[in-house]
């Protein structure tokens, strides 16, 4: 059995670099991209190559657009004094995809981590303090994952906050909707009962 050529080696180790491709997967995809070449391939390689040229990361909040400042912080209608804190972009875009939130974002790009000796200045940590001094804030909501490292991230912050004149809230932990709580685990169920509220 013959080696592809270089070059689609080097496009399959390219793709297996992506989150959630290994080798195997990379090359399944690799080689679909190939037999549709002008339906998908050729499409692909010219968005992507767009993409490199174009894609900019805000910088006020850190989202991905194509200017420098992105559309949220430049809308007049989110400036209502409220910043959500998430950890990653993709957490941003999952936040507009529930069109439940109409303020302004920032990312922090990771969170804290004494294992792989992340720390506050290498999170845009420091550019959320800057911006509560800065802009008209009244509210900052800590929208990061239940884990340890984003909880750790959250507490942080609170506590870089205090004093600073602006509410600190989190978002709510439990049941979800539609969620039985035979499927839950231990830590959402402990989680729930302690956000119970009036019914």
């Amino acid at each position: 059995m013959s080696e592809a050529p270089r070059d689609i080696e080097n496009l399959i180790e390219m793709m297996a670099k992506l989150p959630g491709l290994g080798p195997r997967s990379a090359r399944r995809a690799v080689l679909h991209l190939i037999r549709k070449r002008s339906l998908l391939l050729t499409p692909l390689a010219d968005a992507m190559h767009q993409v490199a040229i174009s894609a900019r990361e805000c910088l006020n909040c850190g989202n991905v657009g194509v200017t420098d400042i992105c559309e949220i912080c430049a809308s007049e209608k989110r400036g209502n004094g409220q910043i959500c804190v998430v950890e990653d972009v993709a957490d941003l875009w999952a936040m507009e995809r529930g069109k439940a939130f109409a303020g302004r974002y920032h990312v922090l790009g990771g969170t804290l981590s004494a294992l792989d000796s992340v720390g506050p200045e290498d999170l845009r940590i420091p550019r959320l303090l800057d911006r509560v001094a800065s802009e008209s804030v009244s509210e900052v909501i800590l929208a990061l994952n239940a884990t340890v490292d984003g909880q750790t991230t959250a507490h942080y912050i609170a506590e870089q906050l205090e004093g600073a004149g602006v509410a600190v809230t989190s978002l709510a932990q439990g049941v979800p909707i539609g969620g039985e709580l035979d499927y839950l685990d231990d830590g959402t169920i402990s989680a729930a009962l302690k956000a119970r509220k009036s019914f």
